[in-house]
This record gives C-alpha cells, structure tokens and sequence, in this order.
C-alpha cells in the first residue's frame, strides 16, 4: 500500500510542478496553436518515439485522426513507428539511427509539424528525424524530460517534463499530447467548440 501511494504521489508532484511552470505551459499552448494553423492550412503532423514513446506517438496521432471531445472531420496525422516493412528495412540497411529520418524526408512537407518524443532527450534517431525536419521546413515540437537535450536547439517549442522519471515523463507527455490535440481541434472548428462547450 505505501509503494502504492507513494507511486501516486510522485506522479501528482510531478503534475503540481507542471501546474507552477507558466513557462511550459505557454509552450504547451503555443505547440497546441502551431497544429491548428498546420491543419489550418492543409499540412500534416508526423510523429515518432521509441518504444513507449512509440506507443505514445501512435496514441497522438489517433486523437488527431479519430477526434478528442469534439465531432469532426479526421486530421491528418501520421505515427512513423507503424509501418514494420520502412522500419526493419531502413534499420537494416541504414542503420537504426535512420529509421524516422528516412520517414521525414521521404513525407515531410514544408509546413508540416513533426512531433519528436523521447524521455531522455537523447534518441539519436529522433534528434536526426528533428534535424532533417528542420531542414525541411516543418515545424518541430519535442516532448522529453527535464534533462538536458540537443533537441533544445532543434525544436521550435521543446516541452520538457519537470521530472528524470521515465514513467512520470510518459504520463505526463499523453496530457501534453491530448491538450495539443484538442486544443488544434477547437481552433480549427471554433463553431464545434462552441457547440461541444453547450452541450456540456
């Protein structure tokens, strides 16, 4: 019971630091506000992330296609940890350091928002995926921790967690996940909005 609790506790401190932090909140809101002019204007959000981040990036990329509190018309949204046949053969013939970058340059339109997550900060694969997209001329959010990370120079709004804790760091990336998300979907359908705010 007490390891129980304490689990609960460290989750909800985390939380409480998020909470206190209007500087990662404002990035929050702003990551939220650069999906809905990217869905605005007919682009894509692309995501990716290793293993649970990889779960996470899938999850994402539904709300955006499926819908979070609002009827509406599917976004387009891509998880790049999906396709197994990219996956092994560009890990196999490029290394794995390639797996997503190869996705980036290959889907990635100027315009487009990539969505790079890894509780580390330091995926060697997600910062090449970042770099190219940047080259590209999408725009970049990464989601990590609070250690230091080279995706600070990479990302145009880096929404770091309070917290070295990997599982508290994933927990808190699918709030940041599903706030951009809804967040996109009532900017980009402010008469749903209204509609859904009436309803409830």
């Amino acid at each position: 019971m007490e390891f129980v609790e304490q689990e609960i506790a460290n989750t909800i401190a985390v939380y409480r630091r998020f909470q206190q932090d209007s500087g990662l909140i404002a990035q929050l809101h702003h990551a939220g506000e650069a999906c809905a002019r990217a869905l605005e204007e007919g682009h894509k959000i692309l995501l990716a992330g290793n293993g649970g981040s990889a779960a996470d990036a899938q999850h994402i990329a539904a709300e955006f296609v499926g819908r979070m509190t609002i009827d509406r018309s599917p976004l387009p949204a891509i998880a790049l940890t999906t396709d197994t046949s990219v996956l092994t053969a560009t890990g196999n013939d490029y290394g794995f350091e390639h797996v997503f970058v190869r996705q980036i340059q290959a889907l990635g339109n100027e315009g487009d928002v990539f969505i790079g997550i890894t509780t580390s900060g330091g995926s060697p694969n997600i910062i090449r995926a970042m770099q190219a997209a940047r080259q590209k001329g999408l725009v970049t959010i990464a989601l990590t921790g609070e250690r230091p990370t080279p995706l600070s120079e990479l990302a145009d709004f880096l929404l770091q967690v309070p917290s070295a804790r990997t599982q508290n760091i994933q927990e808190v990336h699918i709030m940041m996940g599903h706030t951009m998300c809804s967040l996109a979907e009532r900017s980009f359908l402010p008469a749903a909005a209204g509609q859904a705010t009436a309803r409830s």
